[in-house]
């Protein structure tokens, strides 16, 4: 369980959006077991259970829990699509932190921004253009220390011009691709002129 502690605090203070009554699964670490099932490869709801189910006794065991049964898929559900994203992000930025001040070099290394479109978040319904979202890769550590999405209506150079100011990363080598050489950058992404 100490391996976890610090992960594990930083979501505690992830906020709780269901009712106060009746909850049986608390939800860090309703958070922690999703998050372990996602990195021994599930990839839905029905595989986040599944692993709990699996490893349910070792959980309870190692945690101090008395779960009698994983919680059902749509309660997965229901409990991961309420949560406040930007409250997930501070607690893996913390979590990043934590690690990155543990295991970096000494002279320390460079970071990497880069920018990417997520598979499958095109909306039609909701006319939502598929999501953007900014990384920042420490290459010491091989550790992503923040995520930032990237506005529909602009592009990667505001998003990343904040992105630095937010973690405070002045006096660092920071790597970025061609796009933000321009002298002058716009907030809307440039089109080429018809030929």
């Amino acid at each position: 369980m100490t391996a976890f502690a610090p992960l594990l605090g930083l979501l505690e203070e992830v906020p709780d959006h269901r009712r106060a009554e009746g909850k049986v699964y608390q939800l860090a670490y309703v958070l922690l077991f999703s998050i372990l099932a996602i990195v021994s490869g599930g990839n839905s709801y029905r595989s986040i259970v599944t692993f709990i189910e699996m490893h349910r006794p070792r959980l309870n065991e190692v945690f101090g829990l008395t779960w009698r049964r994983a919680p059902a898929h749509t309660a997965i559900r229901y409990i991961l699509q309420g949560l406040d994203s930007d409250a997930v992000e501070t607690a893996f930025r913390g979590h990043a932190k934590l690690l990155q001040a543990a295991h970096a070099k000494p002279d320390g290394g460079s970071l990497a921004i880069d920018g990417k479109t997520l598979r499958g978040s095109f909306d039609a319904f909701r006319d939502r253009a598929a999501a953007h979202l900014l990384g920042m890769f420490a290459t010491d550590t091989a550790l992503v220390l923040a995520h930032s999405e990237v506005d529909e209506k602009s592009n990667e150079i505001p998003a990343a011009q904040a992105l630095l100011v937010e973690l405070g990363l002045a006096g660092h080598l920071v790597t970025l691709d061609a796009l933000h050489c321009q002298r002058k950058p716009s907030s809307s992404p440039q089109r080429p002129a018809p030929t």
